[in-house]
């Protein structure tokens, strides 16, 4: 069976540091990003063009490193919670949570009878049976899924408190920019607005016992968001990482070639 070491260090109080993917999502990425020391892969399904057949390969591929595989999802429909699970993933990120009746959705179709409503599929990457059987079988599965939802609207972060209160919800997950440009400061993360939108789901985590996640684009952005409270850090996106080593490389060669161009 199975196990979530993501889940389990953030059960003991500590933090996990892990990185997102939204371009190279190949058999490959999860156990380049293992060998990089991510403790958590996150791919997207909501900005791209994926579909759950290219994600599946993917994700069971994951299976055989030892980063822990989350997807994040469109919204809270059952099918995108359920296959993604399906499908090979330990979590699912649910975008824009906006409500305490959305959030309670999310952990039901998350997680099987008689905590949720999730159906059971033969032959999946889940059905490792233990001696146990099938109900041993599901109440392990309910507790290694994750669910992180993301607060990235004015009305997620007016009912974070309520969010955070619902038994099944793991994480919570603060959307920068898509919370900015709701908040109507796009892009402005310093403002004060901004950052009492900040402590407050960050206080909303912490009412509940809930680690509060976010995405980061420099490892002096992570430390500061660590120092802050933040329990999940996803350090950047696979594309920008990618752009910015190749940039830094081109750009030092270049320098180089430069100096040796005759005079």
């Amino acid at each position: 069976m199975r196990t979530n070491p993501v889940k389990e260090a953030l059960a003991r109080g500590e933090t996990v540091i892990g990185t997102m993917v939204t371009e190279f999502a190949t058999p490959g990425i999860a156990r380049l990003a293992a060998k990089a020391g991510a403790e958590f892969v996150l791919f997207d399904l909501e900005h791209t063009g994926y579909d759950y057949e290219r994600l599946r390969w993917v994700l069971t591929a994951a299976e055989a490193t030892d980063t822990v595989p989350f997807l994040r999802v469109p919204d809270a429909d059952y099918q995108f919670i359920s296959r993604g699970l399906d499908s090979g993933a330990l979590g699912v990120m649910v975008a824009s949570v906006e409500t305490a009746a959305e959030a309670r959705s999310i952990a039901d179709a998350a997680r099987f009878p008689p905590l949720g409503r999730r159906g059971f599929g033969l032959a999946l990457q889940h059905d490792d049976f233990p001696p146990g059987g099938l109900g041993a079988t599901l109440d392990h599965v309910n507790g290694t899924t994750m669910t992180l939802a993301q607060i990235e609207t004015a009305s997620g972060l007016d009912a974070v408190e309520a969010i955070a209160a619902v038994d099944g919800i793991d994480v919570l997950w603060i959307g920068h920019n898509d919370l900015s440009v709701s908040l109507g400061i796009p892009g402005d993360f310093a403002c004060d607005t901004f950052q009492r939108a900040v402590d407050r789901i960050l206080a909303a985590g912490d009412a509940r016992g809930k680690p509060v996640g976010i995405l980061c684009g420099s490892v002096e952005e992570g430390v500061a968001h660590l120092d802050r409270g933040f329990r999940l850090i996803a350090y950047g996106l696979d594309i920008l990482l990618y752009q910015d080593a190749l940039r830094l490389g081109v750009a030092r060669l270049g320098r180089h070639r430069e100096r040796r161009q005759p005079e």
